[in-house]
């Protein structure tokens, strides 16, 4: 599933010039732990409850930050000046699985959705990843029988065999052509909800090798 579809477009958002007091009080009326922060409509930066604690107090909690600030040196106002801007973002046209990787290998909760300028579209978190995986597996079964098999690839849907079992795709059975096996597995494995495809098709015609691919499955080999 592509961002765009999953994303958050009425996103809470701050300036570089916005109050430290205010960005706390967004983050806990919107039970929310990050904000974008623009500039002109473009992202320039995000401020969390992380960069509160860890760039403004020295450890400090963000009370102490917020309402004892006689005890911290030289505290910080605005958001501008504790913000991350080191940004990570994703495109709308990136899939889910694009999205959970990134989540995963930056350790973030949140992406901004930006556009080719860095303009901000919305936001994707990993609740909205989560959204995808909890199509029913009867959900499943039914994308991959009508549209994969029976409208992409042109094979009787009920030709195969088709199991699904909380996200787990089993495939069996014989289909005409090599091409046709292979395409099958990676499509099924690309649908919304799959977490793992295991395919055990046979193929009639090995249409990947030639004028060789033109015996049958199972047929003799002809000693060329």
């Amino acid at each position: 599933m592509r961002i765009r579809e999953l994303m958050t477009t009425e996103v809470v958002t701050v300036s570089e010039r916005t109050p430290l007091k205010e960005a706390a009080q967004l983050m806990s009326d919107r039970a929310i732990s990050g904000l974008p922060v623009l500039r002109d409509g473009t992202v320039v930066g995000v401020v969390s409850e992380a960069d509160f604690v860890a760039r403004a107090t020295g450890g400090r909690s963000l009370v102490d930050l917020l309402f004892h600030r006689q005890k911290i040196d030289r505290p910080a106002d605005t958001v501008g000046e504790i913000m991350a801007t080191d940004v990570v973002t994703i495109g709308p046209d990136a899939s889910h699985v694009d999205a959970a990787r990134l989540m995963d290998r930056r350790r973030v909760k949140r992406l901004p959705v930006v556009d080719a300028e860095g303009r901000l579209l919305g936001v994707v978190s990993r609740a909205d990843i989560l959204t995808v995986f909890t199509r029913s597996d009867a959900e499943i079964e039914e994308e991959i029988r009508h549209h994969i098999l029976a409208q992409v690839l042109a094979i009787e849907p009920d030709s195969i065999e088709v199991l699904v079992d909380h996200g787990h795709v089993t495939l069996a059975g014989t289909v005409p052509a090599k091409t046709e096996a292979a395409l099958a597995e990676e499509l099924a494995s690309r649908v919304d909800g799959v977490i793992a495809v295991e395919s055990t098709l046979h193929y009639r015609v090995d249409d990947t090798r030639g004028a060789e691919g033109a015996r049958s499955l199972g047929a003799p080999r002809p000693n060329w």
